[in-house]
């Protein structure tokens, strides 16, 4: 199962980002996401931000009050719409950027150091062709939706038992 087997790996390459993460910056992986898709300086609508890294907006917007808190990011309301936020890094974040990523992606080369440079740009198209995929088959028409809160399915599911 590929959806499977591609969790592995990212359980297995991304316990050491996690523990450099929290151990040594103080951030969660959440966090890291945020602050990865801000290097550039421009700002970003919180909604973008979320849409960008696929999480819903409620987390996105815990990761942004947590980030804020801690001085790596600032929210500026939009002129015009106070309901819009735009956020961007500090320089505080901007210094945490540039001491992390390089190690991140030290971890990324040693998990990608067995394959020759072919097989990198075969598997970059196979990733890409993967995620195209994805987005066409993933929708969620039709689909019921589960009550978490109750743990309990909707009543479609409910007629396998």
């Amino acid at each position: 199962m590929l959806l499977f087997r591609l969790s592995r790996i990212v359980a297995a390459g991304g316990a050491p980002v996690l523990r450099l993460c929290e151990g040594r910056y103080g951030i969660t992986r959440r966090e890291w996401r945020v602050i990865a898709s801000l290097p550039d300086g421009r700002p970003m609508l919180s909604s973008e931000l979320a849409d960008h890294l696929r999480l819903d907006r409620a987390r996105t917007s815990r990761a942004i009050t947590s980030l804020v808190a801690k001085g790596l990011l600032r929210r500026d309301a939009v002129q015009g719409d106070q309901r819009k936020a735009a956020v961007a890094l500090t320089d505080k974040g901007r210094a945490l950027f540039a001491s992390l990523f390089p190690q991140v992606q030290d971890m990324n080369e040693g998990i990608l150091s067995q394959f020759s440079d072919a097989n990198l740009a075969l598997l970059d198209q196979m990733l890409h062709t993967l995620q195209v995929q994805a987005e066409r088959v993933g929708t969620l028409d039709g689909l019921p939706k589960a009550n978490r809160r109750r743990g309990s399915l909707s009543s479609p599911a409910k007629s396998l038992e």
